[in-house]
């Protein structure tokens, strides 16, 4: 499997969904672990030069996961994720959502619905995250910041990191 294959991505406005398929090198616990370990995901959730740090994480129904993206100019940006529903290693919900450095919520912000689902792929796996949104113009706000391509990139990050 080539690792080095961009992520597909998907734009359904119509729908207000997001669809974003990724084959990656790697069994899925070791991915599933990728996704759901605080440490591994410092080391690869955002996009270079750009860097992911976790201040919190539950990884259960109803957890939550409060993380920071720090900037090489010392910006930060706070975001936590509240899982919904788990089915381990096969698939997790959440909301994604922007707040201040201690979870609440950034109301100007629109709060974006994961699904996230690992499937055995030859001796890879195949990721698909389907991010969905109340209204079209919560989607476009989110890709008009850069939203695919920081994606793509922190998708790349994974490469790296499951190739170790």
């Amino acid at each position: 499997m080539d690792t080095q294959t961009k992520a597909r991505v998907t734009k359904d406005v119509a729908n207000k969904k997001i669809t974003v398929v990724k084959d990656l090198d790697a069994g899925i616990k070791k991915v599933w672990t990728a996704y759901t370990d605080r440490t591994m995901l410092d080391q690869w959730w955002a996009p270079k030069p750009w860097r992911a740090e976790t201040r919190e994480m539950n990884f259960t129904e109803g957890g939550r996961w409060l993380y920071s993206m720090n900037g090489p100019d010392n910006e930060r940006q706070w975001a936590k994720m509240e899982f919904q529903k788990i089915d381990a290693p096969n698939q997790f919900t959440a909301i994604d959502s922007f707040t201040n450095e201690k979870g609440t919520k950034d109301t100007n912000m629109p709060s974006q619905y994961w699904s996230n689902s690992f499937k055995k792929n030859g001796d890879g796996t195949r990721l698909t995250v389907e991010i969905t949104f109340d209204k079209e113009e919560d989607m476009k706000k989110i890709l008009d910041m850069g939203f695919e391509n920081g994606f793509q990139m922190g998708l790349e990050n994974l490469d790296e990191l499951l190739a170790k």
